[in-house]
């Protein structure tokens, strides 16, 4: 049976797209064809507009970005120190935004790009206790929202991180404010592969990702 809702909110896309703010109309037939279109996954709130929307199939277009030389990671041919740096990561997505973005992306380039502190604990009565190597931390972005808006151009942003805990690795997703989500992985090439699969799957909103094994921290 075919949606009789569908031709509507077909034209309710149009017009999110269509709009410099991501606006629709506040009556209630446009109302509740937002209800629809949010719980269908095909809208999300703007990060860019107050009160605006922003279409999943806009968003689908987007690059998503990540260490350039991952695929080198992958293969064994390099080691992590050597993967390109958050802040060059970073520099890319800013780079890839309207110029009028820009200035707001860059707001949020401290906690994003910025190098987590990683807490070591030492042994009591041993003042040698250090840490081996860096844990590795590697930033990706990638289109999409959570339970807030992502950041300026609707990207979410996360990284592949070494965790020190009984699971070793981890790839964790943000949005702008709190949400987040967290996979936990034994070993890299399984947290590596589960990257691939979110980039592969982009756009999409956080609580789409239990389907792929993420919880919602």
């Amino acid at each position: 049976m075919s949606d009789p809702h569908a031709q509507f909110d077909h034209t309710v896309l149009d017009l999110i797209e269509h709009s410099p703010i991501g606006a629709v109309p506040m009556t209630p037939v446009y109302q509740d064809a937002l209800v629809r279109l949010y719980a269908a996954h095909q809208v999300y709130a703007s990060a860019d507009h107050k009160n605006g929307h922003v279409t999943a199939r806009s968003l689908a277009s987007r690059p998503s970005f990540h260490a350039q030389n991952l695929p080198a990671l992958e293969a064994g041919m390099i080691e992590a120190t050597a993967l390109e740096p958050n802040a060059g990561i970073f520099d890319r997505y800013v780079q890839s935004l309207p110029a009028g973005l820009r200035p707001a992306a860059e707001s949020h380039r401290l906690h994003v790009a910025g190098r987590p502190a990683h807490h070591r604990a030492k042994h009591a009565g041993d003042a040698k206790a250090v840490a081996i190597h860096d844990p590795m931390h590697t930033l990706f972005l990638v289109p999409g929202a959570g339970p807030h808006p992502g950041l300026p151009g609707n990207y979410l942003y996360g990284s592949v991180l070494e965790t020190g805990s009984a699971h070793a690795w981890a790839v964790q997703l943000h949005d702008r404010d709190d949400g987040a989500a967290v996979f936990a992985a034994d070993t890299l090439p399984v947290a590596l592969a589960k990257l691939a699969e979110l980039i592969e799957c982009a756009p999409f909103t956080m609580n789409e990702l239990e389907a792929l094994g993420f919880k919602m921290v």
